[in-house]
């Protein structure tokens, strides 16, 4: 007698007497591959884009995409393989795209040791950049599980993610620190008001990251937080990276022989690490030139150019050059970053050119805090003529006023509260510059400080900085911070609002471009 299969598993024989394709059936539908990070999207230009996933084992990447959210006429790419060699991440080009479209996507992953075993699908969508102009709406911040402030679910998770997911952006920019690979989490923090701070912990999070694999694991924590992954699915994101991703100001002068919680004392080796990982976990485009080069440029329509720079892999150490008005030692871009960013703004025709900065120029952060001292960023808090780091600035910001490159504005992050900057030569010791406006957002996810002293060398006014009373506040004491920015396609006006965590509009400021 044959009964058919669903008699059999509920009449409770066992497994073994299932045979062929029943015991195949049955296998696979137990034994299919998990998407463990959901998807990602990024680089997004009129007819590009790049989509990343994850898997939790060996598989090929199957994606298919189309302009009708039904899937109608879509289009199937090639699959690729993921393999361990990469922790199971794959990433694929979308290209020949239509511009100022929707497109819709889903991501698919079949086990290599049996393709007819697949994953639930996972579904994205984002919008191509315009040819003509349009509104446009975006985001940036920076900083994302830092000072020992993890994922409490009970808490809200991350909520500045939350927030964010209440705008319609065509875009995001993470302006560094992306992960705290330095930032070891604990289970339970004891707050102030004798409530207990509960951290989500995964073994990766419990040390700080030295292995390819403990790096990886900064990336898969932030992916356990729901609004994190409800984001991804419909804003893409160019990322950039700072000192976190591997260790607190990191440069090439950093020295670890007295630092305990590292076997690995080689910054360089962290450093790599720290890269692929970086590389890997995100949907960074390849630049074959220079794999894994961060420092890049997105033309998006006729009113935005945004040029995304790298303060980080070129500099010289941090304790030196303080003092010097030339030399290897004042390295901060690095002449090739430098020379490409000078042609880049020559030649844009935007209205507005974004200059997305890991770091503010005119704020003073140094490596060492307690002793004031160690440039951390550009400025070197002597108020004078340009010294140091600052001669780079100096160039580029002088290149600017005479080619009369107009309207371009800095986003930057890293010292945990918001902020808006009008750099004014009137009031500079140098003074060979165009007016131009700063502004500072985040953090997204970590400890609330500042201020930061301003550096008078280009002219730096506060016409508006928000910070906490007390140092490293935590998430939920409301000083997590992100920028918004719309440009208008019929005024040609640029809107930047900063916002808190509960989406809370703290600062608003209309600049209108000088138009040739």
């Amino acid at each position: 007698m044959n009964l058919p299969r669903r008699s059999l598993l509920k009449a409770g024989v066992g497994l073994s007497l299932l045979t062929g394709p029943v015991t195949a059936a049955f296998s696979r539908a137990n034994n299919r591959p998990l998407v463990s990070d959901g998807v990602q999207c990024g680089e997004i230009s009129a007819s590009s884009a790049v989509l990343w996933s994850r898997c939790d084992r060996p598989a090929k990447m199957y994606v298919e995409y189309s302009y009708s959210s039904e899937f109608f006429n879509s289009t199937h790419l090639p699959p690729i393989d993921v393999l361990s060699v990469s922790d199971f991440t794959g990433k694929i080009q979308l290209t020949r795209l239509l511009s100022d479209k929707t497109v819709y996507y889903k991501i698919t992953f079949a086990a290599l040791e049996d393709l007819k075993a697949t994953s639930e699908p996972v579904f994205g969508h984002f919008k191509t950049a315009p040819v003509i102009a349009r509104n446009i709406a975006f985001a940036w911040s920076g900083d994302t599980v830092g000072q020992g402030w993890g994922i409490d679910p009970a808490r809200g998770g991350f909520k500045t993610y939350r927030a964010l997911n209440l705008h319609e952006l065509d875009f995001f920019i993470h302006s560094g620190d992306t992960v705290y690979a330095d930032g070891p989490l604990q289970e339970s923090v004891h707050l102030a008001d004798g409530s207990t701070w509960h951290n989500l912990i995964t073994p990766e999070k419990l040390k700080v990251a030295e292995t390819l694999e403990e790096f990886r694991g900064q990336w898969k924590y932030n992916f356990l937080d729901t609004h994190f992954r409800e984001f991804n699915t419909h804003v893409p994101t160019y990322y950039q990276w700072d000192d976190h991703e591997v260790i607190n100001n990191w440069s090439p002068s950093t020295n670890l022989l007295d630092d305990s919680r590292y076997t690995e004392k080689s910054v360089h080796v962290l450093a790599a690490h720290a890269a692929r990982a970086f590389y890997e976990m995100t949907p960074i485009a390849y630049v074959a030139q220079e794999p894994g080069r961060i420092y890049r440029s997105i033309h998006y329509g006729p009113d935005l150019d945004i040029f995304f720079l790298d303060l980080r892999k070129y500099r010289a150490g941090n304790g030196e050059g303080l003092e010097a008005v030339s030399g290897d030692t004042t390295v901060l871009l690095g002449r090739q970053q430098l020379d490409w960013l000078r042609s880049e703004l020559s030649k844009s025709k935007a209205t507005w050119k974004i200059i997305a900065c890991d770091m503010p120029i005119g704020l003073v952060v140094w490596e060492d805090w307690k002793n004031a001292s160690g440039v951390e960023a550009v400025a070197n808090g002597d108020n004078g003529d340009p010294k140091g780091r600052e001669l780079e600035f100096a160039e580029l910001l002088s290149f600017i006023a005479e080619r009369e490159i107009h309207n371009t504005v800095w986003l930057t992050a890293d010292v945990h509260y918001t902020a808006a900057h009008f750099y004014n030569p009137k009031k500079a010791a140098f003074k060979n510059f165009l007016p131009f406006w700063e502004f500072v957002s985040g953090p997204l996810h970590a400890g609330g400080f500042g201020p930061n002293v301003l550096d008078n060398t280009f002219g730096p006014e506060v016409v508006f900085q928000k910070t906490p009373p007390t140092a490293n506040s935590h998430p939920d004491q409301g000083f997590q911070f992100f920028g918004l920015v719309n440009i208008n396609a019929d005024t040609k006006a640029l809107t930047v609002r900063l916002m808190n965590n509960e989406n809370v509009l703290q600062h608003e400021q209309v600049l209108l471009p000088v138009l040739k």
